[in-house]
């Protein structure tokens, strides 16, 4: 009989707050922020400071696991629900951040996606990746509308200019590109910066547009806007010329205009810059620890303040005239500013630089809140590279820190996990904190500062803890009140291992100092105190030759096993200490191991990425597994059993048969190295700690498998791999650039359009023969022999146009296109008969529409040329014009009506029909204009007051 097994499967995952892959960003209600966690999205509620959602690829999506982590994410302005995510891999997902679902998937890029950006209303969004493409795709039709290539290097930054429907993307070539909308090609095309362009922005009224990159300076450009045109122009000497709308061709095209630089303080490279909604403040967020903010003045303070800069140069052209100083340049720019009604305004009158916000760590990404609080100028989210999340009050003068979501998460990858002996706590140790979590629920119970611990054991009754650090140290902690109770110098070098003395007070630990100490425990009062508290004592102590790496005990405390860094595992006899086997044949160091419930075997780990399991009783290697493709980190038995677990630096847990030397399954879900393994003592579940700073739990299920079935899923995944790579030529030369300001298809070629375009083959193939076993029928009935029809029971009583167009409508929309590309010419030609009955039906003129275009650009040239097509065409070119007219007909007079509607209700009311939040942000932002402008009188009289006094002093000294 096969035997089988039982599955595990991933169940948790917790202690991430923000990973720095992706960026941070304020929901449009600015009461939820979106924080990138791994392949999740958090989203916490910024006034509680909990993580009420999370938005999580399903388990069958997910393939790959690890190529799932989130790059990008953007909120949707026209729903404070919706919100678009990237992911490595390319895809595209919107999720509806209340109910917690996922609304659509766009496959398209075939690299990381690196930016998000969505039009005001909502409705287009764009997306550039590290495959060096911007596609941008009309979410309401869930499709991808174009791509477009030119940039030589991947896209760092989009931005719509909704004024002249124009996009500008900026990309690490050092180029921006103003890419028209509606011709589809780029128009624009800018240099200057001198190294890599890493983020930029437009103020909401698209006057400014501001970049940044590795240079010591920010750039700013201004925006033309379309009305501007057809104005006149006028050339350096004044004079005004009308050219009738006709621009110069030097003038025609430029959209953005070098406005000026302002200086940076920070050395390092610029990583984000953003305006917040109302457009008074800029942020600039370099690659460190600090963020500058910029006020931006309006118009009227502008001038006022070149006015000023005028009028003290001109104070100090009059003192060096007195002093009868030469004519510099600079005093005939001055000269001709006076000549003009109106001084030039520039960058430093516009741009005002108010304060620096320095967090504690380095930054990864920044967000302005949408809601502008009355207290403060804004509030600006932080996120930390040490998993961490701030958030600052921007004020005029003073920036404060007003909240830190930092206790659900490690600052630093998780170096060990273990589990209490009841399974109902979880201890995991990083470099400056120990941690205790609930594993059933993943919420943080404690957490206590300490040195880098290494290892950790929590002993029975779940009261106190031991964690061994790389100083040397042991550390007990108390777990009810979360505190360090002692601290006691253990060994000369790192405590590497901690191992449990079974039925006995005591464990073991090894050190890099050579050492095996083993340590007794009780719980005793000491002098001058008045609680009983743990008393450590070290009990004895085994010199070995060589650093100890690992230290195990087999269960019945017969035997204790000592890795080395030799390369080679000692077994002792515990009560004498007496050597009994030598277990070598690991080319490099092992790392980990364990010994099975029933003392029979011992399993090694090592750097070499082998598992070998030995047999205790004559120390004979039974069997060398090449286990992981880097090395294996943790290997744990589960009790009872001869099955095990092992994790590695490749990311994977691994699921072994020690007796049949099989892997039985592959565990996917972590994103960088997993160092720590934990199995409960009933097998029902392990938790693994990583790199990536997760804390994973993988649950047992009831689902049995079988080993012969994975293997031939593994083998089908490795080859739909090999399809997937197939779909890309590989013998296009990799110096092939794309055509200069180049569009292309949005989507990409996958296997889900390949299984789109088979079920299309299927239903045409089916439906023909249901047409001929019709007309055979019919021409029967005609010689007067009369019988009954038997439909096919594969067509679910429908028509063979129904079932067809059944078909169509199973296919996602964003695959729809990329499977009609695939679709062979006779089937695209039995196709075309059967839109003549959809076009019946209203609701499928537009895809009528899309799959008409597809297939004529498609195949147009044998269309042309292959007589059975004319009829058809000649059909449909009658039918889809009257078809499309009526749609269009039907939605400008819904668009109508719903604009008288708003008149009536207009009319009804004195108030104006508007967003009432719209307007108040309006008055909002009408109040902190009047209060600047205050601010600046009195500023200005200040100044001249000052500068009277210092005249009079003047006139009296006479200096």
């Amino acid at each position: 009989m096969v035997k089988s097994y039982l599955r595990y499967e991933p169940a948790l995952s917790f202690g991430v707050i923000v990973s720095v892959e992706g960026n941070i960003a304020y929901d449009s209600s600015g009461k939820h922020l979106l924080t990138p966690a791994l392949e999740k999205v958090g989203v916490w509620h910024v006034r509680q400071g909990i993580c009420t959602k999370t938005l999580a690829p399903s388990t069958s999506s997910s393939r790959g696991g690890p190529s799932l982590a989130v790059t990008a994410i953007t909120p949707s302005p026209s729903s404070s629900s919706l919100v678009a995510v990237g992911y490595a891999d390319g895809s595209i997902r919107i999720w509806d951040s209340e109910k917690g679902t996922c609304e659509t998937t766009l496959n398209g890029h075939k690299g990381a996606v690196t930016v998000l950006r969505y039009n005001k209303p909502g409705a287009l969004l764009a997306s550039g990746s590290k495959d060096n493409d911007v596609i941008l795709w009309d979410v309401v039709g869930e499709t991808g509308l174009f791509r477009l290539r030119g940039h030589r290097d991947q896209v760092t930054d989009l931005v719509f200019l909704e004024s002249t429907k124009k996009l500008v993307s900026s990309s690490k070539d050092k180029f921006l590109r103003v890419w028209d909308l509606e011709t589809q090609h780029c128009m624009q095309i800018i240099s200057g910066h001198h190294s890599e362009i890493w983020a930029m922005d437009v103020d909401p009224e698209e006057r400014y547009l501001v970049t940044g990159s590795a240079d010591p300076e920010i750039r700013f450009y201004t925006v033309k806007h379309d009305s501007e045109n057809r104005q006149a122009i006028s050339n350096e000497k004044g004079a005004v010329s009308v050219n009738n709308g006709d621009m110069p061709a030097q003038n025609k095209w430029e959209v953005l205009k070098l406005f000026g630089e302002i200086k940076r303080q920070s050395k390092d490279r610029v990583a984000t810059v953003r305006f917040n909604k109302s457009g008074s403040l800029l942020a600039c967020q370099v690659a460190g620890k600090t963020v500058d903010i910029f006020h931006v003045l309006e118009d009227v303070l502008a001038s006022r303040k070149a006015k000023r800069r005028l009028h003290r140069k001109k104070e100090k052209k009059s003192a060096k005239g007195a002093l009868g100083t030469t004519e510099s340049k600079e005093d005939t720019k001055l000269a001709s500013e006076e000549d003009g009604n109106t001084p030039t305004i520039t960058v430093s009158d516009v741009f005002k630089h108010l304060q620096t916000v320095r967090a504690g760590k380095k930054i990864c990404s920044i967000s302005f809140s949408p809601i502008t609080p009355k207290s403060s100028l804004a509030t600006l989210a932080l996120s930390l590279n040490n998993n961490l999340l701030e958030f600052y009050s921007i004020e005029s003068s003073t920036t404060t820190k007003t909240l830190a979501i930092e206790l659900q998460g490690q600052r630093s990858d998780v170096r060990s996990v273990t589990l209490s002996s009841d399974n109902t706590l979880l201890m995991s140790t990083s470099h400056n904190a120990v941690k205790i979590w609930n594993p059933s629920t993943g919420s943080c119970l404690r957490t206590i500062d300490s040195d880098y611990g290494l290892c950790g054991l929590i002993i029975p009754q779940n009261k106190y803890a031991f964690v061994g650090t790389k100083s040397g140290k042991i550390e007990v902690i108390d777990i009810g009140s979360g505190t360090c109770i002692d601290t006691m110098e253990a060994h000369g070098g790192s405590v590497l291992s901690i191992a449990a003395l079974p039925n006995e007070n005591g464990f073991v630990t090894g050190s890099a100092d050579h050492d095996v100490k083993f340590w007794e425990y009780q719980i005793k009062q000491k002098p001058g105190q008045d609680l009983k508290n743990l008393v450590l004592s070290n009990a004895r102590t085994m010199k070995m030759n060589d650093d100890v790496l690992v230290v195990a005990v087999s269960p019945d405390a017969k035997y204790i096993a000592v890795a080395l860094l030799d390369c080679t595992v000692k077994v002792f006899f515990l009560d004498s200490f007496k050597f009994f086997l030598s277990l070598y044949g690991h080319k490099l160091p092992v790392l980990c191991m364990d010994v099975s419930s029933d003392g029979d075997l011992i399993v090694t780990g090592s750097a070499d990425k082998n598992l070998k399991i030995w047999g205790l009783d004559f120390g004979n290697c039974h069997k060398s597994l090449f286990a992981h493709a880097d090395s294996v980190m943790a290997v744990q038995f589960v009790r009872n059993t001869h099955y095990m677990f092992s994790v590695g630096k490749d990311r994977l847990v691994k699921y072994w048969d020690a007796d049949k030397f099989e892997l039985l399954l592959t565990l996917e879900g972590h994103h960088a190295d997993v160092w720590g393994l934990a199995v409960s003592s009933r097998g029902d579940f392990l938790v693994t700690g990583s790199h990536d700073r997760s804390l994973r739990r993988w649950d047992r299920t009831e689902e049995p498998f079988f080993i012969e079935e994975e293997k031939e899923k593994r083998l089908e995944e490795m080859f739909e791999a090999d399809i997937e790579n197939a779909f890309e030529n590989k013998h296009v030369p990799r110096e092939e650039l794309p055509e200069e300001g180049a569009v292309a298809l949005a989507g990409k070629k996958t296997q889900e359009t390949l299984t789109a375009t088979d079920l299309i083959i299927d239903a045409l193939d089916v439906a023909e023969v249901e047409l001929q076993r019709i007309a055979e029928h019919q021409e029967e009935n005609t010689t007067g022999n009369v019988t009954e029809y038997q439909p096919n029971v594969v067509l679910l009583g429908l028509s063979p146009s129904n079932y067809v167009l059944r078909a169509f409508t199973n296919i996602h929309t964003n695959d729809l296109e990329q499977a009609l590309l695939a679709l062979p010419f006779s089937d695209g030609l039995k196709l075309l008969s059967y839109f003549k009955d959809w076009t019946s039906n209203p609701d499928k003129v537009e895809l009528v529409c899309r799959v008409t275009t597809v297939l004529l650009q498609t195949h147009y040239n044998q269309l042309v040329t292959t007589p059975a097509a004319r009829p058809v065409l000649t059909l449909l070119k009658d039918i889809l014009y009257e078809r499309v007219k009526e749609s269009k007909d039907t939605l400008g007079f819904n668009l109508a009506a719903m604009d008288h509607l708003k008149q009536l209700m207009a009319s009804r009311s004195d108030a104006l029909f508007r967003d009432a939040k719209a307007k108040l942000l309006e008055i909002r932002s009408q109040q902190s204009k009047r209060l600047e402008a205050r601010t600046d009188t009195k500023e200005e009289k200040r100044r001249k007051k000052k500068k009277k006094t210092s005249s009079d002093m003047h006139s009296l000294t006479g200096f």
